[in-house]
């Protein structure tokens, strides 16, 4: 079985905007921005040998406000961009009580059965509380970016930016992989 990091989309892989004090992914692909900063961490994870999937909430495709086309030319350009391996969606509003949609674990454990991952070997990274329940709930660790969308939730650890949350998962791997040998 493999590990992986699972990354937030918006915000850590893009460019997040914010309107109403919430954050608001792009709906379309003229606001859409890569945070071509996530690059060189998200390498060295990639050598390193874990496997990376970003997930994403994305209820504007169900609610009509972004088109299909646009959600898939945008995690195309992701997907080339950091060679992920795979990027999930969960296209449900919350009052679909969807259990692919964060903070549920759904899509983590969709990619576990996708590509054999061992999800108690696995990270989950964001700036997001609903990403560090979900982490929770599947058996991951949980490492948050700091930023105003943490809540009082469960996190395992808070880190200042992307490349220190990377450095510690690189670290921690590294022990991971040695007590189970």
């Amino acid at each position: 079985m493999r590990a992986a990091v699972f990354l937030e989309r918006d915000g850590l892989l893009c460019a997040e905007r914010v309107g109403r004090g919430q954050p608001e992914p792009p709906l379309a692909l003229a606001d859409f921005k890569i945070n071509t900063e996530a690059a060189e961490p998200l390498r060295q994870l990639k050598a390193a040998g874990f496997l990376l999937v970003a997930t994403t909430n994305q209820p504007a495709l169900s609610n009509g406000l972004l088109p299909r086309r646009e959600l898939d030319l945008m995690n195309e350009l992701l997907r080339r961009y950091f060679e992920l391996d795979d990027l999930l969606i969960c296209p449900h509003d919350a009052a679909d009580c969807c259990p692919c949609r964060k903070p549920k674990p759904g899509l983590l454990t969709e990619a576990a059965f996708k590509w054999h991952i061992n999800l108690d070997q696995s990270y989950v990274i964001s700036n997001k509380w609903q990403d560090a329940h979900a982490a929770q709930l599947a058996g991951c660790t949980s490492l948050l970016i700091a930023s105003p969308w943490l809540s009082n939730g469960h996190r395992d650890m808070v880190q200042p930016d992307l490349p220190s949350a990377v450095q510690r998962v690189l670290r921690l791997g590294l022990k991971k992989t040695a007590m189970v040998a």
